[in-house]
């Protein structure tokens, strides 16, 4: 079945280009949206209700513009608002939620690490995920201003490194032997945290599962058979760290909304 509506996704900033990227990579001939909130980032440190409100008005700007599935591209806003976003629109929703599992289930030392933004981690979907795993020992870090700092095309920055280290250090103490990822900005910091890492543990994000999850959608709705996809960014702030993010020349829009 042919459906050339375009995949619509949405974050707080630029962090869900990371899972934008394995969509692209996995299916390149779909046409996308992608909406960078970053006016509002970092979702993290808002209310529930704060959340709820951001991720509706997000959602109905990609159906205005024909978004045939919406990719919740961002943790925080699908751990604590996709449950009302599946219930008030008729549109497949899919979601971001951390890889505790595969991270628990492969486990040799039985303790993970988990960093997250403070409203993933606190939120009833989150803490229903990590309940299953009574055998696990998981160290949950708030990455306080890592979010901010990424808005601001400080990736390799001293303050960077330095919040990484105070945040990872613990969880190497605890002897952890997997480190989730619980943010779709984090997998930018993969080489700074590489570097801080002993080799043996493992990082682990949710990219790819969620470009497979997308792909088994659109087996059921239709999939684009152009040869060119039509790849459009829309930002509320300065694009700058946005393009230079994509490394690509795609149509970036500044708009308010």
């Amino acid at each position: 079945m042919i459906n050339d509506n375009p995949i619509g996704l949405f974050d707080s900033g630029i962090g869900g280009t990371s899972i934008w990227k394995e969509i692209h990579q996995l299916l390149p001939n779909e046409n996308t949206i992608y909406l960078a909130d970053s006016k509002n980032a970092p979702y993290g440190q808002k209310s529930k209700d704060e959340i709820i409100e951001l991720s509706i008005k997000n959602t109905e700007f990609l159906l205005d513009r024909n978004a045939k599935l919406i990719v919740v591209a961002c943790n925080t806003a699908t751990t604590n608002a996709i449950k009302e976003l599946r219930a008030k629109y008729n549109v497949p929703f899919i979601g971001i939620e951390p890889a505790i599992k595969p991270a628990a289930n492969h486990s040799k030392t039985q303790t993970i690490g988990i960093l997250a933004t403070k409203g993933t981690l606190n939120s009833e979907l989150f803490n229903k995920a990590t309940e299953q795993f009574h055998d696990t020992k998981i160290i949950e870090q708030v990455g306080y201003n890592l979010v901010q700092l990424i808005e601001n095309g400080k990736i390799e920055s001293e303050e960077m490194t330095h919040l990484l280290q105070q945040y990872l250090h613990p969880m190497i103490e605890e002897n952890i032997d997997y480190l989730v990822l619980g943010c779709s900005h984090y997998p930018y910091l993969i080489p700074q945290i590489i570097n801080i890492l002993p080799p043996h543990i493992k990082i682990i994000d949710s990219g790819e599962a969620v470009a497979k999850q997308t792909k088994k959608v659109l087996e059921n709705i239709g999939f684009n058979n152009s040869v060119k996809a039509n790849n459009i960014f829309y930002t509320n702030t300065n694009p700058a760290v946005l393009k230079k993010i994509l490394k690509y020349e795609f149509t970036v829009i500044e708009r308010d909304f």
